[in-house]
């Protein structure tokens, strides 16, 4: 493929609104260009990417059964009115009317129609399991898009959908995606891994995540690539170390999700989803008087417990939140932090926020900062597992500016369930007491879900079984970011590249590491002048030999300046540079292999054998 016939805009300098480096490369390196706010144009060398990505997601679903198909993007809203989720999955819905004002969106997601079409098809236990899947762009109207692909309004993703008779043959599907995931992200290059996940807006209860780790700026090394006159990272002054270093700190660490992992154990959460152990003993602190104290103008946990010299643990703090209309109290340790996510799994809401200031008022008759469940009647109250073994805390007193001391649940006040509602901390134990959790950033790249029968019920998708009885069908749903981890790719493969001039100065410049199996082409032969006869003859000659091999060549034949096409080549980060130069008439090139650094003069006649060689 020649160069000058492709489009790849590349840029001098990093895009200015770009906050993640792989934003920046990718926008730099001429593979995508910003149509509008979180929507973008997926480039000649990005396109070829993708479909790598997407051939080897077909081979390995090609292993579990999965069949391929195409379903429309513009969908009738009244599919989304059988499920329910036309009201309830929110502001990032496109809605829109064509002009008989029927109602349509922009699909997010397609389980609503997968399921019509395998129900309106399918009739028969015989005839599942079922296993289908799609690569096709999907629409959220993101209120703030940002990361450039890892936050948009139109992406591309791979769902899949699967149809049961029975919940054996889901969970087998289910570890059969969760094979050829892992399979698919091996092969992608990338470091990841699987977490417990949460079902969210897919309606899923059983769910795992996979999470593409993005490192942090600490380790200098581990982003470095050396040239060949220099030996080792010691022979970098340290005044380019630094420089280097605050290069580093200019860029986001990418990843809207925090993974929470054991350190010496096997378990990894989400965050939202993340559990510590919890051993309940039986407190025999005696129970002291009931104390009414004021508080004024200490409102806050920090507030409270300054003003009473107590610790914020031996608080428990009141919160008010509105689940589909109804109020419920939460009750919390006063040094925890409530999870929502919890709160909404445990309550199965479709709505949650915090309840108005004037609503709290009306049923608990003071405002925020002096909430309490002393006395409280007729309203849900649900408590983090923390609180069922506290005993004499402090809680509001539900009166501006006062305060309880030393109330005890079942003396003072009740509780109507228990659950794990706070949000773990680093250093905690591990649930399965197996390591203590630490934390790290990630991008979600994939999500398996197990639905049940969740859009079977509503839609009335059913099944004859065996016995002739009408049943749902149960399902499962498995999303891949596709776009995403062209993102995640780049985190975790950018580079620093450090050079030595002749003059012992030391320089360094951002390039993409791109692993073999997903560069855009293989080799890039760079002659360095396109005038000279006997280097333009040699790379035709290198091109029609390596092509014969079987590899993707990418030929420079612009007429651009020697530097021009060096800086380019290095943006766009193919795993081998052939480069032709002063001494092409005697049949020898140089040979540069990105992911080390490593330079060779060679033979023509070496050259397969030499890549071959370099490139393992």
């Amino acid at each position: 493929m020649k160069q000058s016939k492709m489009l790849i805009p590349t840029l001098r300098e990093m895009p200015s609104d770009a906050q993640v480096i792989s934003h920046a490369l990718l926008m730099r390196a001429g593979y995508v260009r910003q149509v509008s706010a979180g929507i973008y144009a997926y480039l000649p060398l990005a396109n070829r990417v993708l479909e790598k990505l997407k051939n080897i997601m077909r081979e390995e679903f090609d292993e579990i059964g999965a069949v391929e198909l195409l379903a429309p993007t513009l969908l009738t809203a009244d599919l989304w009115r059988e499920s329910g989720r036309y009201e309830t999955y929110g502001a990032d819905l496109y809605k829109l009317k064509n002009r008989d004002s029927s109602d349509f969106i922009l699909g997010p997601t397609h389980e609503e129609t997968m399921t019509a079409l395998v129900r309106d098809e399918i009739t028969s236990y015989k005839k599942l399991p079922l296993n289908v899947y799609q690569i096709a762009a999907k629409y959220r109207d993101e209120k703030r898009p940002r990361y450039g692909l890892l936050r948009g309004r139109e992406f591309i993703m791979k769902d899949g959908y699967s149809f049961h008779a029975d919940y054996d043959s889901l969970d087998e599907t289910y570890n059969d995606y969760k094979k050829a995931y892992e399979k698919i992200f091996e092969r992608a290059g990338l470091k990841f891994r699987p977490i417990i996940g949460d079902g969210g807006a897919m309606g899923g209860k059983d769910s795992q995540e996979f999470m593409a780790i993005t490192d942090d700026r600490t380790n200098i090394e581990n982003w470095l690539v050396l040239s060949k006159n220099i030996s080792s990272i010691e022979e970098i002054p340290s005044s380019v170390l630094e420089d280097i270093k605050m290069e580093l700190d200019k860029w986001l660490v990418a990843g809207e999700d925090t993974l929470v992992y054991a350190e010496g154990g096997d378990y990894a959460a989400n965050l939202e989803m993340a559990s510590s152990q919890f051993e309940p003993t039986a407190s025999y602190t005696e129970e002291l008087e009931l104390e009414k104290v004021a508080t004024p103008d200490a409102k806050t946990i920090e507030e409270v417990s300054t003003f009473l010299d107590i610790e914020p643990r031996e608080l428990v703090k009141t919160l008010v939140y509105k689940a589909d209309e109804e109020l419920v109290v939460v009750l919390l340790r006063g040094d925890d932090e409530l999870n929502e996510v919890k709160l909404v799994n445990h309550l199965g809401s479709d709505f949650l926020e915090a309840a108005a200031e004037e609503d709290v008022f009306e049923l608990l008759g003071a405002h925020f900062g002096s909430l309490g469940p002393v006395g409280l009647k007729n309203v849900k109250i649900i408590a983090d597992r923390e609180v069922e073994v506290m005993k004499n805390v402090v809680v509001g007193a539900d009166e501006d500016g006062f305060h309880y001391k030393n109330a005890n649940l079942g003396r003072d006040f009740e509780v109507s369930e228990f659950t794990d509602l706070r949000t773990v901390r680093e250093g905690e134990v591990s649930p399965d007491g197996r390591g203590t959790l630490k934390f790290a950033r990630g991008i979600e790249i994939g999500h398996i879900f197990k639905l049940g029968t969740r859009y079977s019920d509503a839609m009335n998708a059913n099944v004859l079984d065996a016995n002739g009885r009408s049943i749902p069908m149960i399902m499962g749903c498995y999303g891949i970011g596709v776009s995403r981890l062209l993102s995640a790719i780049l985190e975790q493969f950018a580079r620093i590249y450090v050079e030595k001039t002749p003059k012992e100065e030391f320089k360094f410049s951002w390039s993409i590491n791109f692993p073999k199996e997903l560069a855009p082409f293989d080799i890039h032969l760079v002659p360095v002048n396109t005038k000279d006869e006997a280097a333009m003859a040699l790379t035709n000659e290198l091109e029609e030999k390596l092509r014969g091999k079987g590899y993707q060549v990418l030929v420079d034949d612009r007429n651009e300046r020697a530097g021009v096409k060096f800086a380019d080549s290095d943006l766009i980060g193919l795993p081998v540079r052939v480069t032709i130069g002063k001494k092409a008439a005697e049949g020898i090139v140089e040979v540069k292999i990105r992911a080390t650094g490593e330079v060779v003069e060679i033979n023509k006649d070496e050259l397969v054998n030499t890549i071959e060689i370099l490139s393992n």
